[in-house]
């Protein structure tokens, strides 16, 4: 129990240490936990910790991820996405893996041991690439989502690989080994000695594994209500986590026993329930483990570096990690062609997805086990799977302040000719500015609107709507839209600092200028009247006062009066804010601005007790709105 408490405090002091200060200097959470993982490992290898253990286990966490991730995604999406799946991921596992063949032959090796180098080292770090873009808010991109299609697709080529690689051993006359192989191959690469198909030939096999995936679509679509029901009569949180837990561990473990990976069946077990009405219970159940146990497999990737090893070749190393990561790029730079990816997202894509992948270190084992490579071999070849993942946050980093910027300053795609003279200008054409749109267009107003994502802008011009690609931030390409001679600017993108970028410079350029901006908290309202907007909506603040117009009037309220005493509470909330609005700092969060606390600590009462009069007085009919 000792050694289990210390080993877990060692683990938790480093990343609660290491990456807050990694994120304080924008390097990110993965990189974090990398380093902490580096600078433990001498305390782990003193202590005789088995870091690949733990790793196996910290695993789960990428099973968790991409069930996450399935919630996100609705079946009609999925089906949608099946040209970039076969295209695009297809198109990158095999060409990268037919190039790192051909760079292995060229140095001297078989085509065997070519072709299982080119297979292992064609995948890509799932947990690494889906997390960072999950904290930069770029799984939605054009790049974001290619890359989730490229590490998708590499999770489903993890289960004909299996089959494959142990064939590389074998002489052509054992070739009707391949169902045992294949088995065999499931079990090794999921750490399990137990199988549902051991022994059954290719057919039977086949019926096993379509068995349990029809187990699992059909379980989540009819058993998740009626069990999470049975569970809600306790009324116990926990119950609901640990059945959050039992439902995830249990379809990996299905999918283990039939050589399945168990990240891909999770991942279509999340598809299933995409449109469950427990998705959002399970998601906020199973989203702290799936944190931690990903922290923990980052650390163990920095403290399983070997550096006895890496010392020893360290150019050689280096050459062949650089040397794949600049292949790996140029593979998907050329893809991103094919299927218009194009400006910063091509890149995006491109550097997230060069290095190898958490699954490299169980294919590299399983390769030395069924004598396909040599062990010295695999060994250089784990340092080289290791430190392309311990570079990755490097390139993000890379993206995030070089290539990103250069881009938004001289976007590949030229920005659309601007009509040049609007008398209402909308920033964004997502589900608010959209909107707004199709209200001034209907009320009879002809207006502009630029929106940066080139495929929302497709869509749209398949349904006659008119949009215009570009940057709103851009201060030129403003200008080019007519913004000098606009009444009205709109600014509804979906992006707190650009807002905050586009408010700034249109108040500051155009005082005579109507801006609209939209905010997406409280707290937003308060940056956004500091920089001298004074239009500001909030984006979820009329739809909430209408849902408590609704609950008044379904409490036996009549309209009416329902109506006036939401008015009497948007009144009463106004003015608290905009005495708020004086003590508020920007860049200090609320609860840390003494100021802040203390003003609303004094408003808070006083405010209570005038509304609760207001409702009262309307509920007698002597109430009347003070004028504005």
């Amino acid at each position: 129990m000792t050694d289990f408490l210390l080993l877990a405090f060692i683990f938790l002091i480093a990343g609660v240490i290491a990456v807050p200060i990694a994120s304080r200097l924008g390097l990110g959470s993965v990189l974090g936990y990398l380093i902490a993982g580096i600078v433990i490992s001498p305390i782990l290898a003193l202590l005789q910790v088995d870091v690949v253990s733990i790793q196996h286990f910290a695993e789960f966490g990428v099973v968790m991820m991409l069930f996450l991730v399935g919630l996100e995604l609705q079946p009609k999406a999925l089906w949608e996405m099946r040209g970039q799946l076969i295209g695009l991921g297809g198109g990158q596992v095999v060409l990268t893996a037919m190039a790192v063949m051909a760079v292995c032959v060229a140095l001297g090796q078989t085509w065997q041991v070519a072709l299982a180098v080119g297979l292992v080292f064609s995948l890509s770090s799932t947990a690494i690439v889906l997390q960072t873009l999950g904290e930069k808010g770029l799984l939605k991109s054009d790049g974001g989502q290619g890359s989730f299609s490229v590490l998708l697709t590499q999770d489903i080529a993890v289960i004909p690989m299996l089959a494959l690689l142990p064939l590389l051993a074998l002489a052509p006359e054992a070739a009707h080994g391949v169902a045992e192989a294949a088995a065999h191959g499931a079990d090794e690469a999921h750490g399990s000695g137990m199988s549902l198909v051991a022994g059954l030939n290719g057919w039977q096999t086949a019926l096993v594994t379509l068995g349990a995936v029809g187990a699992v679509v059909v379980g989540g679509s009819f058993l998740t209500g009626p069990i999470f029901r049975f569970i809600a009569v306790a009324n116990l949180r926990e119950l609901f986590t640990a059945t959050a837990l039992m439902l995830v561990i249990g379809i990996a473990l299905l999918m283990s026993l039939v050589g399945l990976s168990p990240a891909l069946g999770t991942f279509l077990a999340g598809v299933v329930l995409a449109n469950s009405a427990y998705r959002h219970e399970l998601e906020s159940d199973i989203d702290p483990f799936r944190g931690l146990l990903l922290g923990l497999f980052f650390m163990t990737v920095g403290a399983g570096v070997n550096f006895t090893l890496l010392g020893q070749n360290l150019l050689l190393v280096l050459g062949m990690t650089l040397g794949l990561m600049v292949l790996k790029t140029a593979v998907l730079i050329a893809l991103a062609y094919v299927f218009r990816i194009r400006g910063a997202d091509k890149w995006l894509m491109a550097l997230g997805l060069a290095q190898a992948g958490e699954f490299g270190f169980v294919l590299l084992s399983f390769t030395v086990a069924s004598n396909v490579l040599p062990q010295a071999l695999a060994d250089l070849l784990l340092l080289v799977v290791a430190l392309s993942m311990l570079l990755t946050p490097a390139l993000f980093i890379l993206y995030d302040r070089v290539i990103a910027p250069r881009y938004a300053a001289t976007e590949e795609r030229a920005a659309d000719e601007m009509p040049g003279k609007t008398k209402v200008l909308i920033a964004g054409a997502g589900r608010m500015g959209g909107l707004v749109d199709r209200i001034l267009r209907a009320g009879g107003y002809e207006t502009t609107v630029i929106d940066y994502n080139s495929r929302r802008l497709t869509i749209m011009e398949r349904f006659g709507v008119k949009n215009y690609f570009g940057d709103a931030r851009r201060a030129d390409l403003l200008h080019a839209a007519g913004i000098a001679e606009a009444d009205i600017l709109v600014v509804a993108i979906d992006d707190r600092e650009g807002i905050d970028q586009i408010v700034r410079h249109a108040v500051e350029t155009y005082p005579k200028l109507h801006v609209i901006a939209r905010a997406l908290d409280r707290d937003h309202v308060y940056d956004l009247w500091y920089a001298g907007c004074r239009d500001i909506i909030r984006e979820t603040y009329d739809s909430s006062l209408r849902i408590g117009r609704s609950a008044f009037e379904a409490l036996g309220v009549p309209r009416d009066q329902a109506q006036a005493m939401i008015d009497a509470f948007r009144a009463r909330d106004a003015s608290a804010m905009l005495m708020i609005a004086e003590v508020h700092k920007v860049g200090v969060a609320p609860h840390e601005n003494e100021a802040y606390v203390a003003k609303v600590r004094e408003l808070g009462p006083q405010w209570e007790a005038a509304l609760a009069g207001d409702m009262s007085a309307i509920r007698d009919g002597t109430w009347s709105p003070a004028p504005e």
